[in-house]
């Protein structure tokens, strides 16, 4: 059909802060199509409660900002990108306060902003809408792309696979759209492009308990990695401290900037304990935090720890905390009279899609930016609230670069349409279901805040079958959005295995059992994953 065959200039994929921002960007350089797996406001950048780092005080440095991303980040950040970043930030926040985006203001003056602290900053310049700062992004960028015919929108539709071609004389590979399926009409699209940007979040998904959105499968990673793309640093999956320990409440997450304000970690029995851990005690980096509260847990057999802010005046935690403080009494925690019990769970990719400091990947045609792009930013760790900051200014960089090559170099060959081949419906999905369970189930058990090589080799073992079943599955039956995804997941799950796997030593985010201390003799760079050359540029896997 002529409808599922669409010629774009630019096809993002994903609609978070990142592909938004874009986006917006890039629509002087030519025709825009932006797909997004469900409604668009919903991504991982609506849930971000924190805020923005950025250094906008007088008291404040760009120097210090570096040396804070530097050191969280555990000797892998690439510090090149991190002062191109740090020194892009106020001009990024600029733009975003342009386009309507209403940070909180200081009590004290109301002519400037109110700047959060949060682990591992050594002075406070986080920027934040009280404790909603994503969705405020996220609305005021939505309501911009929406109300501009010149980026056509496509939501419920979920990419299956990059379309690549390869030049017969070199055997390199080059990006030209994506095969796309329909969730409501269950047709796949064909979209081609000159340019394809990936831009469709992180993969804690991955594990039994995240603090994510569904969205977040790693389905670029996972479709960059079988496309030939290199992939970087997957062994570094950061995991929040601090979401709400409740069994309806999804591991909602409480803001690192809870403990910003002056929020205690406390045992079960309601004793400190990361002064044991860490000098900045309760503002420990994120890594050794998770850690902390991970052992603390073990010892003591309890289920939780526990999160305290009740020394701050009632009035000041309803003012700073809005939404959280609603969402904790609604599962009937008061968090200005009790401590909220808390537990670590899956928060952010530090690895991704390698590319350079434009967003380009190593495949020709192809960008990523924002959390599912490696760019040597976050190093082994991410310094709190750079993610947000880290999207804005890759995807600025990004649409700096497309409208300089515009009008596009190439035009875009004839390529096959989508074929089902001997594919029939599936008369039940018990299969998919029972394999996305166990896979999550399996990665949190053994691939989790803390490894050791029998666990990875057992983690290891089983992809490898689940892999096997979940293939014969996607050939013999007519694909959903729940199969691609966990084909997705199954990918990213091996990369990550495989990637703790090669790191034998204890960095930043990856913590092993039987290799605790750091070696930077031999660890001291980045682990590199790439699908074999007779694998990869195969649009059909």
């Amino acid at each position: 059909m002529k409808a599922d065959r669409i010629t774009t200039d630019f096809l993002v994929i994903g609609s978070g802060l990142a592909g938004l921002s874009f986006s917006l960007k890039a629509i002087g350089a030519g025709s825009i199509a932006l797909v997004t797996k469900q409604d668009i406001a919903e991504s991982s950048s609506r849930y971000a409660q924190g805020g923005i780092a950025a250094v906008t005080d007088r008291e404040d440095s760009f120097q210090d900002h570096i040396r804070d991303t530097l050191r969280t980040g555990d000797g892998l950040c690439r510090p090149e990108v991190v002062e191109m970043v740090v020194n892009s930030a106020p001009d990024r926040i600029r733009e975003l306060i342009d386009l309507g985006v209403s940070f909180t203001k200081s009590r004290q003056n109301r002519k400037e902003y109110d700047l959060g602290r949060e682990g591992g900053h050594s002075r406070r310049r986080v920027l934040h809408a009280a404790d909603q700062t994503g969705a405020e992004i996220e609305k005021c960028l939505v309501n911009a792309v929406r109300s501009d015919r010149r980026i056509k929108v496509y939501e419920n539709h979920i990419a299956v696979n990059l379309i690549t071609t390869i030049n017969p004389s070199d055997r390199k590979i080059r990006c030209w759209g994506a095969y796309v399926l329909d969730s409501k009409s269950g047709r796949v699209k064909t979209f081609l492009a000159h340019t394809t940007i990936l831009a469709t979040g992180g993969a804690a998904k991955v594990y039994l308990y995240t603090s994510n959105p569904d969205t977040t499968a790693g389905d670029g990673v996972a479709m960059a990695y079988r496309a030939g793309a290199r992939i970087a640093n997957m062994e570094f999956m950061q995991f929040h401290p601090t979401c709400l320990f409740h069994p309806e409440a999804k591991s909602f997450l409480i803001s690192e900037a809870v403990r910003g304000e002056g929020g205690i970690l406390k045992t079960a029995a309601g004793r400190p304990f990361m002064h044991r851990y860490h000098r900045m005690k309760s503002l420990a980096p994120r890594d050794i935090t998770a850690r902390a509260i991970d052992t603390e847990m073990k010892k003591s057999g309890d289920d939780y720890v526990l999160l305290d802010i009740t020394h701050q005046p009632a009035a000041f935690i309803k003012k700073r905390f809005p939404h959280i403080y609603r969402e904790c009494r609604q599962f009937g925690f008061d968090m200005t009279r009790i401590p909220i019990p808390v537990v670590p769970a899956a928060h952010y990719s530090c690895g991704g899609v390698q590319t350079d400091d434009r967003g380009r990947t190593t495949i020709p045609g192809l960008l990523a930016i924002g959390e599912v792009a490696h760019t040597g930013l976050h190093g082994a760790n991410r310094l709190a609230s750079n993610s947000l900051l880290e999207a804005l200014v890759f995807a600025d960089r990004a649409a700096e670069l497309v409208c300089s090559e515009s009008p596009p170099p190439l035009s875009i060959p004839q390529l096959p349409s989508w074929k089902i081949g001997h594919a029939v419906d599936a008369h039940e999905a018990v299969m998919v279901a029972h394999n996305w369970d166990e896979i999550r189930r399996l990665m949190w058990n053994y691939v989790g805040i803390v490894r050791s090589d029998k666990r990875l080799a057992r983690a290891k073992r089983r992809i490898r079958n689940l892999k096997k079943e979940i293939n014969q599955y996607y050939w013999d039956f007519i694909i959903t959005a729940d199969l691609i995804e966990l084909r997705n997941i199954a990918t990213v799950a091996e990369l990550i295995i495989y990637s703790a796997s090669k790191r034998k030593e204890s960095r930043g985010l990856h913590y092993s059992l039987d290799y605790p201390e750091k070696d930077d003799r031999h660890f001291r760079r980045d682990t590199i994953l790439k699908l074999p050359r007779k694998h990869s540029g195969n649009n059909s896997l």
